[in-house]
């Protein structure tokens, strides 16, 4: 007999608790999904930084290659990110509780992208 068989249902504190947590369930999910949209769309800016500009262009390649390299880690961590957090929501809702980001997460993807977007404009600009 498994344990979530053998579980006795839970009894919500006031009305419309289980549906809130229903909805709050699905709201993770749609965040988890426009992480999962960010990460793909930085990789996506990897790529065309990284292969498309320096093969369509008479330029050196390993500026773009080096800022679209940064592009691509990026991507990586954000998908990354959005699996953790949306972990950590889940886990969250489970003990009846919040999961709130912090502060470092934000500032990382703040400074990253904040480095990332001006080497692309210098990049555009001065070559």
């Amino acid at each position: 007999m498994s344990s979530a068989s053998s579980a006795t249902p839970r009894t919500p504190a006031e009305p419309g608790v289980d549906d809130a947590t229903r909805r709050t369930r699905l709201a993770n999910e749609r965040t988890f999904l426009a992480w999962w949209r960010t990460g793909l769309t930085a990789l996506a800016v990897c790529v065309g930084v990284g292969r498309l500009v320096p093969a369509h262009t008479d330029v050196a390649a390993w500026p773009y290659e080096l800022v679209g390299a940064g592009f691509g880690v990026l991507g990586v961590v954000i998908v990354w990110i959005g699996y953790a957090r949306t972990r950590a929501v889940e886990d969250a809702l489970d003990r009846g509780t919040f999961a709130p980001i912090g502060v470092a997460i934000p500032a990382f993807l703040f400074g990253a992208s904040l480095v990332l977007g001006v080497a692309t404009i210098a990049l555009v600009l001065f070559t």
